[in-house]
């Protein structure tokens, strides 16, 4: 059974750093593409930021590009995610998934997901 752990959320006034850890079990991430997703309240799921297999391809959501960094340590089967510049609409419920395949090497848009992690809560304060 696969299982991802975030860990890393808490309560930070707005211009503040997160970083945010998600420890896989039970699947080797190395071959598989990571994201981090982010639920705000009363708004739709977004892919915050993705990265693939290999580490070549990197995907950022407009509003967070330049001040959030994803990364991997297939090492130590971890993904993070270093969140700098923190604004208070950064507030949401983040989550870090796992792709389904191995090796992916296409769109962002066409990624399935089959394992989430439980979510932890970021909230930015003003």
């Amino acid at each position: 059974q696969v299982q991802l752990v975030e860990s890393g959320g808490g309560l930070v006034q707005a211009g503040g750093s997160l970083r945010l850890s998600c420890a896989a079990s039970g699947r080797t991430i190395s071959s598989y593409g990571m994201a981090w997703f982010r639920q705000a309240p009363g708004k739709e799921r977004e892919l915050a930021a993705g990265i693939a297999w290999s580490g070549a391809r990197i995907y950022y959501v407009d509003s967070v590009k330049g001040r959030f960094t994803i990364s991997r340590d297939n090492a130590k089967n971890t993904v993070y995610l270093q969140m700098n510049s923190l604004k208070p609409e950064d507030t949401a419920v983040y989550y870090c998934a796992i792709n389904r395949r191995p090796y992916y090497s296409g769109t962002y848009s066409g990624v399935e997901y089959d394992y989430w992690g439980q979510g932890t809560q970021v909230t930015v304060s003003s």
